[in-house]
């Protein structure tokens, strides 16, 4: 994995919590506890902006879209 270091700054007492999850073994270091919650985190956006572009589409209009298309791409196979 390509990694790169960076340097955050993090209230005390969630730095406390932290580290109760490393003492725990929950995580096998604050990088890591760090690194997964990053991932979770900007999975959770994608999803979230994901989730509002598509409530934007038409269903109606998808599926008229996606039917015309299937149709013009079924004509243009050769036949066997």
């Amino acid at each position: 994995m390509d990694t790169a270091k960076v340097a955050i700054s993090i209230n005390k007492s969630t730095l406390n919590r932290l580290d109760r999850l490393v003492k725990n073994k929950v995580f096998p270091s604050r990088s890591r506890a760090i690194q997964v919650a990053v991932e979770e985190q900007l999975k959770r956006m994608e999803r979230s902006r994901l989730t509002k572009e598509c409530a934007k589409l038409d269903p109606v209009a998808e599926k008229s879209m996606a039917e015309e298309g299937l149709s013009e791409e079924l004509t243009q196979w050769p036949r066997y």
